[in-house]
């Protein structure tokens, strides 16, 4: 059996005010106190479209290869949640902004193609907050409004595995981009997965399932496991699939029924009469790609160029401060391999541990530069030089104040740790004859108890030399 998947992101559009409103759009506060008359629909009031989201969609769709429409409009959906006071949400339907398009990804070490349907504006609906008193739930309208980014994929996905890998490399363009702040927990970027199953690839497609709102890889891919057993065993048992949509019970693990799922005649589509289409002229699309960065795929390019593997060089380029952190140590003098190597490594793992993203971390590139370049004067081992930037991170201090408090200078000095060696080898007559003997294993004696005499400072290199020449 073949999996056929098609995906609805949701991207929230990180502008200053709501999609057609002058209201903040900060994420939390007060329940409601960032809701105005226009974001709830009072009588009277009339929404103006925000200029920056159209820009924002623009720039994306250029790295997504898509053709940005000459005329777009706005719409009315229908639809009663307790969320959307208006009874309506202001989106696109017939004219969206972007139309068409690609993005390619890598998953195993090869190339793929998730072509892309469209993608279109609309604002974003309230929250319902259920027992914020005993039995009771409330409607926090804060996020009524929101700008949202919403794109549509082609049924193209076969797998979890291209699912997941094309939502991550999405994920790093729009928050690269930086129109997006990527915050999965409050919202910001979170998927609708349509999923069917067939027989074959010749054979037609499925009864699709939509999974609703998940904002989590982790739970996308626990979702989709549940979800795509739950329909293959029904199928085998000879049972139908029913078009429904869905939700993932992150304490069950499961998938559960929420409702039938509503066709667009079920929307009540019809063109918003507060809004008038838009012609979008080439000046705008050009002001749109000004703004725009050097793309994260020149930036691939240029990082193999400088010798990194493919998959280290995507990691980098994708993550744009990241990619800014390697750009300036290169320029530094540190070479493109041991930058990768500690911006893959060591600053990541510190990242990861303190839940940090590369746009805020303690440690700056200038820092990590000046201990980098510490490291390759030998000034410290790469031991030490690890040490250092666990202190840097914890102290907030440079290398070379951390270097000098601490005394975590390497030992380089010949004379000294030749003195030290030739102590160690008196120490030791038995094990000094049996390795001139022959018993060439007991070198990595040697080592370790110059090592531990000289507190692990010793340059390892230097003691190697030395202890080759007092061992003759």
């Amino acid at each position: 059996m073949q999996i056929v998947a098609g995906l609805e992101i949701h991207i929230q559009l990180k502008t200053q005010t709501k999609a057609f409103s002058s209201s903040p759009i900060d994420f939390g506060g007060q329940p409601n106190e960032r809701a105005s008359e226009i974001d709830i629909g009072m009588p009277g009031t009339l929404p103006v479209v925000n200029k920056e989201m159209l820009k924002q969609a623009i720039m994306l769709g250029s790295w997504l290869n898509t053709t940005v429409a000459q005329k777009i409009s706005f719409a009315r959906k229908h639809y009663f949640y307790p969320d959307l006071p208006k009874g309506y949400q202001i989106t696109q339907d017939e004219n969206p902004i972007l139309v068409g398009g690609y993005l390619d990804f890598e998953l195993d070490g090869k190339t793929m193609r998730c072509d892309l349907h469209h993608a279109h504006l609309e604002e974003d609906a309230g929250k319902s907050v259920h027992g914020y008193k005993q039995g009771i739930s409330g409607v926090d309208l804060n996020r009524a409004g929101q700008p949202l980014l919403e794109i549509v994929t082609m049924p193209c996905l076969h797998s979890i595995e291209e699912i997941i890998a094309f939502l991550k490399r999405l994920y790093s363009i729009v928050t690269y981009l930086e129109i997006c702040d990527g915050n999965m927990q409050e919202g910001s970027f979170r998927v609708d997965v349509n999923v069917s199953i067939r027989d074959d690839e010749h054979a037609p497609l499925g009864t699709r399932v939509e999974i609703k709102n998940m904002n989590s890889f982790k739970f996308i891919q626990k979702a989709l496991e549940f979800e795509i057993d739950r329909q293959i065993s029904a199928i085998e048992d000879g049972q139908e699939i029913f078009q429904e949509t869905r939700q993932f019970n992150e304490s069950t693990g499961k998938t559960e029924s929420m409702r039938g799922k509503e066709n667009a005649h079920d929307y009540r589509y019809f063109k918003d009469p507060d809004l008038p289409s838009i012609w979008i002229d080439q000046a705008f699309i050009d002001e749109a790609h000004s703004l725009l960065p050097e793309s994260p795929n020149d930036r691939l390019t240029r990082f193999i160029d400088l010798g990194l593997s493919k998959v280290d060089a995507s990691i980098i380029a994708f993550n744009k401060h990241m990619g800014n952190y390697f750009d300036y140590l290169t320029q530094s003098n540190i070479t493109p391999k041991i930058a990768a190597n500690w911006l893959l490594g060591p600053l990541s793992e510190l990242a990861n541990k303190h839940l940090l993203s590369f746009d805020s971390l303690p440690v700056s590139a200038e820092h990590l530069s000046e201990l980098l370049t510490a490291l390759n004067d030998g000034v410290v081992s790469s031991k030490m030089a690890k040490d250092v930037l666990a202190f840097m991170w914890a102290e907030q201090k440079t290398a070379q104040v951390i270097i000098e408090e601490k005394g975590l200078k390497q030992l380089s000095n010949e004379d000294d740790i030749r003195a030290i060696l030739q102590s160690i080898i008196v120490q030791f007559p038995e094990q000094t004859n049996e390795y001139r003997s022959g018993k060439d294993k007991l070198f990595g004696f040697f080592v370790g108890q110059a090592m531990k005499a000289t507190k692990g400072q010793a340059n390892p290199s230097i003691l190697n030399k030395l202890l080759k020449e007092c061992l003759k």
